[in-house]
């Protein structure tokens, strides 16, 4: 058996895989861009749950939107949301604790790959004390290239030294799915905010994964 048989990874989205964000990115963006008198409604907010910043505002105030303004508000936008979770607390989804867990026993390495800052993914990992799960981290200053691109998978992978044939991705977007199977990864689904996931293995809650889901994956 080579070296690379005995590595394997999960590469982990953030937001609604990993924990229930959603209440706090709804308030956060709706509080901003009432601000820039911009009516966001929830549907137009599910919509682009997930996605980087510059592309959510781009789609809701055009093209042209210059990257100064995208810095200035998606970074009021995300300051905001920092608040929010410190406030308020945030929570893991049902069975990821323990599955995070597990995997880290099991000598899995585990990456962060989300569309989120840096800083908010410093601060998750702090309120919920789940940072020595993790391997490495990808965040949005990362990469150039959003999701259904696989550059966030594919540089997570490269991050611990995983293969991406060993690497398994855990999202809850259709474009991740898509992003994980561009990287020619694995991928489980969770349907928190989408009905309709094309995954290797989709499930509603992580704590409906079968015991060996991760190993069965890796055996395909």
């Amino acid at each position: 058996m080579n070296r690379d048989e005995h590595s394997r990874a999960v590469l982990w989205d953030m937001d609604g895989t990993l924990i229930d964000s959603a209440e706090q990115h709804w308030l956060a963006w709706r509080e901003t861009l009432a601000s820039e008198h911009y009516d966001l409604s929830y549907p137009d907010f599910i919509a682009t749950f997930g996605q980087r910043n510059d592309t959510i505002l781009r789609r809701f105030f055009g093209p042209e939107l210059s990257s100064a303004d995208v810095d200035r508000i998606g970074g009021a936008k995300e300051a905001l949301y920092r608040t929010l979770v410190r406030e308020r607390g945030i929570n893991l989804l049902p069975g990821a604790e323990p599955w995070l867990m597990r995997l880290h026993a099991d000598s899995w390495r585990q990456v962060v790959a989300s569309a989120a800052p840096r800083q908010n993914i410093e601060v998750i990992l702090a309120t919920l004390a789940i940072g020595p799960c993790f391997d490495a981290i990808v965040s949005a200053e990362d990469v150039q290239r959003g999701k259904p691109d696989p550059q966030v998978f594919l540089l997570g992978a490269e991050r611990v030294g995983v293969p991406p044939a060993r690497c398994i991705v855990v999202e809850d977007a259709p474009a991740g799915i898509e992003a994980a199977h561009h990287g020619a990864m694995r991928a489980i689904g969770v349907r928190t905010t989408h009905a309709e996931l094309h995954a290797d293995l989709t499930v509603e809650r992580l704590a409906d994964l079968p015991d060996d889901a991760f190993e069965r994956l890796l055996r395909k």
